[in-house]
């Protein structure tokens, strides 16, 4: 069988993400942090394990190609990790053309979600789907590592 050239180019795509993700995670625990990455199995976050000092932590990550201010969560993600126990610290990952960003999710006000035509949540077509989502400034995250 062979896949249309539009598949096999999402699957890279995906794959790159994936590298991506790893990498943060080696970063991290070259920092002190003991992370594990999720795997390509669909979970509500992309790293799992414990902060260098030694909390529970949980980190959704984003990758984008263009830069924004304001960094978009969607509320569907942001709900299922704060629906995970509380000593968990749950963290937002976001890296742009500009810098990375952590948000620390625990103890933000997101304030109220707006609706946005999102890209849907598979990599195989073009569609956009209207999702609600927050946006969080990039001055309230607590980690910032700006590109010169």
């Amino acid at each position: 069988m062979v896949m249309p050239f539009h598949i096999i180019d999402n699957m890279a795509k995906l794959d790159t993400i994936h590298q991506f993700e790893k990498a943060i995670v080696a970063i991290l625990n070259l920092d002190g942090w003991n992370l594990k990455w999720s795997g390509a199995k669909y979970e509500h976050y992309d790293a799992k394990g414990y902060t260098a000092k030694g909390f529970p932590v949980v980190i959704e990550m984003k990758f984008r190609n263009d830069y924004y201010e304001n960094k978009l969560l969607e509320k569907y993600k942001y709900d299922k990790l704060m629906e995970m126990d509380e000593d968990i610290v749950k963290m937002y990952f976001v890296n742009d053309p500009k810098g990375n960003y952590f948000f620390w999710l625990n103890k933000l006000d997101v304030g109220k979600p707006k609706d946005f035509w999102c890209p849907e949540t598979s990599f195989w077509g073009s569609k956009k789907v209207k999702k609600k989502c927050y946006l969080l400034n990039e001055k309230e995250s607590v980690i910032k590592n700006i590109n010169k």
